[in-house]
Order: C-alpha cells, then structure tokens, then sequence
C-alpha cells in the first residue's frame, strides 16, 4: 500500500474483533512514529501502552475515558509529549551545515527565544506528526485506529505512572476490524485557503 492509498482509506474505527495485535506489529507502529521529525530533533514522543484487562479495569473504575468503546480496544496507545526535550536545543550541527540557523550558538539561541514558554504546544505539535506516521502505518497493517480527545490526562499520570511534566493532547485505540465505514463529508480544497 502506498501512502496515498493509506491516507484515502484510513477511518477512525470504533470496534474491533478480537484479533490479537502482535508485539511485532505493535513495534512498527512506534518504529513509525519512532522516525517522524520534530522540533530541534527533540523527538519528545513517549508511548504508554495498555493491553491487559487489568489495567483497563482501573481505568475503567477511575473514568479515564467517557466512551465506553476505548476499553474495548485490543490496544490503547497513550501519546504523551515531554516538553523538556527541547530544553537547550536551538537547531542541530546539520542545520548550521546546511545554512538553515546560524553558525554562532549565541545567534542560533536569539532565533530560538520566540519559541520558548511554547514548549507544550511544541510537544503536543511533535506528538501529532508522530502518531500521524503511526496511523498511517497502521492503515497499511491492516489496522484500525480512532484518536480520542475525551480522556482524563491525571487519572492516566496516576494509574499508569506516567510523569507529571508529560503531555498527553488524546489517546489512540488500535486493532483488527471487519468492515472500514465509508469516508465522512471532507470541505473542498477552495475552502482550505480562504
């Protein structure tokens, strides 16, 4: 499959049968998210992820999400974004090679001061252009996928430890399907350019 051919057939699926996702297929997943860009190459993307019927259970008794489906999910990916990976970088060896920042560190950081205090938009930025790889990854595979927005980011930090300085902008389930839906009304191109 190419990648327009993923992009053209991928939908947010919202049930799955009971296939199993293979921690093989789990590892290309995040081998392509793993090799999307980010900011200063920072790659602040971390990945929790929940697959046992335990730990579903705790989310599902603390409310973490409000549509039921996602605990039915064969698997939760919990995209989280550390703001802090950006800390000190201002542009990389192979951007001053290239002309793209200036040689001088001290140049490269006044360039660089118009971003800080955005450290949280610029992980939640990264986190999306990751998990975009993913998703398509995963239409490739066979795979259904849904972002869900509706979480509650501090009952995910408690139940499944994750560090309190991390992002978490949505979650994505993830598994095997039997029928992908038909596409839902997209705007015309014009209308994306106003």
């Amino acid at each position: 499959m190419d990648v327009k051919t993923a992009i053209e057939t991928r939908r947010s699926i919202r049930r799955y049968n009971d296939r199993e996702v293979t921690e093989d297929v789990i590892r290309a997943l995040l081998e392509a998210a793993r090799l999307s860009p980010s900011g200063c190459n920072a790659q602040p993307w971390r990945f929790f992820i929940v697959r046992d019927e335990d730990t579903k259970k705790k989310l599902i008794e603390k409310k973490a999400f409000q549509q039921k489906f996602v605990y039915r999910a064969p698997v939760i990916f919990v995209c989280c974004g550390d703001p802090t990976a950006y800390a000190g970088k201002y542009g990389g060896e192979y951007q001053v090679e290239e002309g793209s920042v200036p040689a001088d560190p001290a140049q490269r950081k006044k360039m660089f001061s118009q971003v800080e205090g955005k450290e949280k938009i610029r992980a939640i930025r990264d986190i999306s252009i990751a998990t975009g790889f993913m998703v398509l990854r995963a239409t490739e595979l066979d795979l259904g996928t849904s972002y869900i927005g509706l979480i509650n980011e501090e009952v995910l930090k408690e139940t499944l430890d994750i560090p309190e300085r991390y992002v978490i902008p949505y979650v994505i389930t993830c598994g095997y399907f039997d029928k992908n839906p038909p596409m839902r009304p997209r705007i015309d191109i014009e209308k994306l350019c106003p």
